[in-house]
Order: C-alpha cells, then sequence, then structure tokens
C-alpha cells in the first residue's frame, strides 16, 4: 500500500498565505489618518488659561502636561537645559524611536546627538563634564524620557552611575583619563553590581577580586547590566577576598576573560542593551582599581544621586503620555465629537494632569533637599518609589483613553506602558524603596523576616 506523501509546514502555508498576505504595512499616518503617532511629537504650546482682561494666554515653553508651570521655579540655565534637550529629542529622536523599539536594537545613530547636549557627566565640574545643577540634571533626564525611556535609561547608567562613580569614588588620574571622552559620549560605560542571586540584596554580591602583583583578578557573573555589550568602560563591584569588603574596579572592552551577552526578549525599555557579564579571571591593572569604593557603603554616595535621577524618569514619562493623550482625544472623533469632548474622558485627563503636578512637584523638591546637602536616603526612596507608583496609574489611564491604539507603539502610550514596568522594578523595587522609607520613619529595619520561634505549646 502506498502511503500519500504528506505537505510540508512549508508548503500548507504558502497555499494559506493570501496574494497580499506578505505586503509590507500600511504606514500608520495612511492606516489611521484621524489621529497624529508620536514620530511627530506633541507641540509645546498649549492654554495656559485666562488673563486678568480675560483673553486667552500661550506660551510655547509649557507642554501641555506641565500645567503648574514648573519653569517659574527653574533658573535661567536650567529652563535653557530644558528647552535644548527638548527640541533634541522631538525633532531628531521621536521619528525613529518606535522603529529601533520594535527591533529591540539600540539607536547607536544618536550617540553623537545624545552627546551634542553636553549633558552627560550631569552634576560632574570639570573634566569636560557640565556641571549642572542636581535639578538641572534631573530636568533634563526627564525631557529624554518624555519622549523615550530607553534612551533616557541609557544615560542614566552611562552617566549617573558610571560616570560619577568615577568622579566620586576614582582617583584625580582616573578622572583625567575616562571622563572627558565619557562626557562626550565617545566612549561608553556601564555599572556592574546587580548578581543573578543578588538583586535587591546586592551588598551580599558574590562576585570575587584577589590581590595579585601588579593589580587584581575578578572572578563571577553580573545580570541586567545596562550598556554593557557596547560599553567601552565596565565599572564593576567585587567582593575583596582579602578583606570580605567591597571593592570597585574599572574593566576595560574587551579584556581577557571578559564576556558580555545581551539579555533577549525583554517587554519593555527594548532598545536598552542589558546584559549578562561574565568574569572569568579577568586581570584589572592597580592603577584601575576605584580607591573610593572600600566597602559597600561607599556605593551609597552615587545611589543617593542616581535614586533622584530616577525619580524623575517616570515624570517623563507621564508627561510624555499625557501630551499624546491631550492631543489624541482633541484630533479623534467618535459620535460626531472629539474624545476630549466626553466627560469621562475628561475626567481621566485630569486624573493624569493631577498625578504629573504632584510627581513634578516631588521631584522637584527631592532635588532641593539634595542640594542644600538636607536630603536622606528615605526620601528618596520616597521619591522613587511614589513616583513610579503615580506614573504607572498614569500610564494605565491613558492607555485606557487611546483604545486599540494604546496597544500599538505608534503612538508612545504602549511603549511607555510597557518602559515603565522596569523603571517600577530597577534602581530599588518599589517594596524595598518603601521599606528603606519605613526603616528611616520607624527606626525598624524590616528588611528580612523575623527569625522562627518556637512553636507556642498552645
Amino acid at each position: 500500500m502506498k502511503v500519500p506523501a504528506t505537505k510540508t509546514q512549508e508548503e500548507m502555508s504558502k497555499e494559506a498565505k493570501s496574494s497580499y498576505f506578505d505586503l509590507p504595512a500600511l504606514d500608520v499616518s495612511v492606516a489611521f489618518p484621524q489621529a497624529t503617532p508620536a514620530s511627530i511629537f506633541p507641540e509645546c504650546n498649549h492654554f495656559c488659561g485666562h488673563n486678568a482682561r480675560g483673553f486667552s494666554n500661550w506660551d510655547v515653553n509649557f507642554t501641555a502636561s506641565d500645567y503648574y508651570q514648573l519653569d517659574d521655579l527653574l533658573t535661567s540655565e536650567e529652563r535653557a537645559v530644558r528647552l535644548k534637550v527638548r527640541e533634541c529629542m522631538e525633532k531628531e529622536i521621536a521619528p525613529i524611536m518606535t522603529k529601533y523599539w520594535e527591533k529591540a536594537e539600540f539607536p547607536f545613530e544618536v550617540i553623537p546627538k545624545l552627546g551634542a547636549l553636553h549633558i552627560s557627566g550631569g552634576t560632574i565640574k570639570g573634566y569636560g563634564c557640565p556641571g549642572l545643577s542636581v535639578t538641572g540634571s534631573a530636568i533634563a533626564l526627564a525631557e529624554v524620557a518624555r519622549v523615550d525611556a530607553s534612551c533616557c535609561t541609557f544615560i542614566l547608567v552611562h552617566s549617573s552611575l558610571a560616570m560619577l562613580t568615577i568622579g566620586l569614588l576614582g582617583s584625580e588620574m582616573q578622572r583625567k583619563k575616562y571622563l572627558p571622552s565619557l562626557a562626550e559620549l565617545s566612549s561608553i560605560s556601564c555599572w556592574g553590581l546587580t548578581e543573578p542571586d543578588y538583586g535587591s540584596d546586592a551588598s551580599a554580591l558574590r562576585t570575587t577580586a584577589t590581590k595579585v602583583e601588579g593589580g587584581w583578578i575578578l572572578d563571577g557573573q553580573k545580570r541586567w547590566i545596562g550598556n554593557s555589550t557596547f560599553a567601552d568602560v565596565l565599572v564593576i563591584f567585587a567582593r575583596n577576598t582579602a578583606t570580605n569588603q567591597i571593592n570597585g574596579f574599572i574593566v576595560q572592552k574587551d579584556a581577557p576573560g571578559l564576556q558580555c551577552t545581551k539579555i533577549e526578549n525583554k517587554i519593555g525599555l527594548r532598545m536598552v542593551q542589558n546584559g549578562d557579564i561574565l568574569l572569568k579571571k579577568v586581570f584589572v591593572p592597580d592603577e584601575d582599581r576605584l580607591p573610593g569604593v572600600n566597602s559597600f557603603k561607599d556605593t551609597s554616595k552615587v545611589l543617593a544621586v542616581s535614586r533622584v535621577m530616577v525619580a524623575w524618569l517616570p515624570i517623563g514619562i507621564a508627561m510624555g503620555v499625557y501630551d499624546m493623550c491631550h492631543r489624541y482625544l482633541k484630533e479623534r472623533k467618535q459620535f460626531g465629537a472629539p474624545l476630549a469632548a466626553f466627560q469621562l474622558n475628561q475626567q481621566k485627563l485630569v486624573q493624569m494632569l493631577s498625578n504629573i503636578q504632584a510627581m513634578l512637584l516631588v521631584g522637584w523638591r527631592l532635588c532641593k533637599l539634595y542640594e542644600s546637602g538636607k536630603m536622606t536616603p528615605g526620601q528618596a526612596s520616597l521619591g522613587k518609589s511614589w513616583n513610579t507608583l503615580r506614573a504607572r496609574e498614569t500610564v494605565s489611564l491613558g492607555r485606557e483613553l487611546l483604545g486599540g491604539n494604546g496597544i500599538l507603539a505608534d503612538f508612545l502610550v504602549a511603549k511607555a506602558f510597557c518602559d515603565l514596568e522596569p523603571i517600577y522594578t530597577f534602581e530599588g523595587t518599589y517594596d524595598i524603596n518603601t521599606l528603606v522609607t519605613g526603616r528611616e520613619i520607624t527606626g525598624l529595619p524590616s528588611f528580612k523576616p523575623a527569625p522562627l520561634r518556637p512553636k507556642s505549646r498552645l
């Protein structure tokens, strides 16, 4: 008996396809002409109310989401930085971000444009760094995040973690050697603290540093390290095998025994190249040991600043989502009227706007506390945890307002919805940050479970 040959999967797939199956997707402006996609970012003018004569006031310096006009609280230098970054992000980054986010690839073409902004290095003075105020640096990051959170995270890791570690905890020779090119973004850095077994409990890290003649041997593994797959300079933390304390090291790209590979299948911050780092007997010369890192507590000098910066990422994301929704609801019509004319939609817009104003003021006050030397770790943690929580609510409401288009990256909201999730987690999860604040206000740490007690005889 002859058994008929079965069709291959490829043949069956080919038969099932229509003649137009493999045609490229319609451009979103053709497929959905009623609303403007995020590649053309919302302009920065909006109705600000009425003046004493009853006439409408407009101010091109404000976005729709900046309802309480934060610029009034900024210096002229901080306002100039804000507008410079905003213009670059809207014109240079917005048109290409969706393409790279969809492919989970980093847009290397934008690095020279971001470098020209002269914001890398943030608050560091000298060595080619901008020497911005903490407020100015935070505002710049928020403006980047308003358009794209991945680009903002790239700068945050490079500038507020790796560069700041070298600036605060490095030697004068290290600052002169590394910071000028890092400030120009002609070289890129990453910051390696987190390990597969130690995330929130980072102080228990296992990567080791063993002293040898002329330097150190590093052995271990890091995970979730942003920029690591293409970084020229890797700041790595390891446990000194002699003292059992945490030390810091500068590792060069392509050092023998070093391997960095991309973590695949992320649903958020897809453009950020998070990597797994393997260190197998990597030699680091003595001159690349960071002299200011002699215990885990020394990293808090960097994390105090970076946590303030991270508190501004959700502000920027929420502002971008609101600005997109504000424009979309005025453009999109259903039942013979713009979506903005419906009461439920207005209520959601106002709730989003209220969250953003509160987040902005928390972020601004956090900067001022730091600049005056009054900020505590608990205050920094509260700012980060609370702002990410409010941003989550804001972005969720934005996703509802856009309906079906709320799941398309073309209209920003879906992308922002996904990008916010890792930000809710990194630089201390929401829960860990609340425990930092809780410890500070009660005097009682609660990071570890209470020891098991003997069972009651009852």
